[in-house]
């Protein structure tokens, strides 16, 4: 017990940067994290950190063991919570890492719905817009839009994203619309930074690729759509982002025949975590409702805050945890 102890202590120190803060979060004093560690370098026979008066970094066996310390914590934690669990409902705790705009504009509800149909079920949320290993990070689920691939980590395809190019009447006016992709790089952008000014874009003769000039750069696409709305420039938004403006004309699509090259949302979990049920769970629920909300913007109907399979009639019942 003494090795998962020290494990969690590890992970913490990692976590937060120092054997300080690490003990604050742990509520213990500095000197039981130092011990702690220097018991854990013990026994797998290696130094972890590197130890400065105001930092520590982790060597290569530190990173060696980082990579697969939160997947034994999590099977321990998991294996004790099955050993309590009752058989009829889904019990247990979910750490997801989501995009932020996604989440604050459609799977914040989907996520209320899943813990209002599953009560044995607790979730924390962390709006993360960049690409992150689930698995060094300590998550059970990452969404994201980038395509990225890690080591011990699946993906599972949740549903494209529609994104579509965009401007406002008022800059319209004044700077006239683009014929060509080719003429964005004379244009005022507005630049997703996680993405960023490298835009491409499909046409009957093959991909077309731009270096756009950022008049505003933000990682926050509801803020890039305000701006556009403004008139501040052209932004690449998802088109669930851009929906509710092109229904009020705040907002113009552009370029109809050079669409922007698609990408897709996806769910990346650690291999050791996907059997899990309460994960299994969650992606089936995820995965359903994603694609409520690809049909949904197609159809020009925007995100839906009422969600099927609200009702109790609609649970999903489950043996497992």
């Amino acid at each position: 017990m003494d090795v998962l102890v020290n494990l969690r202590t590890f992970l913490a120190v990692t976590r937060y940067g120092g054997f300080s803060e690490a003990a604050r979060h742990l509520h213990v004093v500095p000197s039981v994290t130092a011990k702690r560690i220097s018991q854990l370098e013990k026994t797998v026979g290696a130094r972890l950190f590197e130890r400065s008066t105001r930092k520590v970094s982790l060597t290569k066996a530190g990173q060696q063991l980082l990579t697969r310390a939160a997947g034994v914590i999590a099977g321990f934690d998991d294996l004790v919570k099955n050993l309590r669990r009752d058989e009829g409902t889904l019990q247990g705790h979910i750490r997801l890492m989501a995009p932020t705009t996604l989440t604050m504009l459609y799977l914040g509800e989907v996520l209320n719905v899943f813990l209002r149909e599953h009560e044995g079920i607790t979730l924390e949320i962390a709006l993360i817009d960049r690409s992150v290993s689930p698995l060094e990070e300590g998550f059970d689920i990452a969404i994201s839009g980038r395509s990225a691939t890690f080591d011990g980590v699946i993906d599972i395809p949740l549903c494209p994203v529609g994104a579509v190019l965009c401007a406002a009447p008022s800059y319209l006016e004044r700077r006239g619309s683009p014929a060509d992709p080719r003429e964005l790089s004379t244009r005022d952008c507005l630049v997703f930074k996680p993405t960023g000014s490298d835009w491409q874009f499909q046409s009957s003769r093959g991909p077309i690729q731009v270096q756009v000039l950022a008049k505003l750069t933000a990682d926050d696409n509801q803020t890039l759509r305000k701006a556009a709305e403004a008139g501040q420039g052209i932004a690449l938004l998802p088109q669930y982002v851009a929906e509710p403006a092109f229904k009020a004309g705040t907002l113009m699509p552009l370029l109809p025949a050079f669409p922007p090259q698609e990408t897709w949302f996806k769910a990346y979990v650690p291999r050791s975590r996907q059997e899990l049920p309460r994960i299994k769970a969650l992606l089936e629920w995820v995965t359903q409702h994603m694609q409520r909300l690809v049909v949904s913007t197609q159809v020009g109907s925007g995100p839906k805050s009422e969600l099927p399979g609200s009702t109790n009639r609609n649970r999903r019942g489950s043996k497992a945890r």
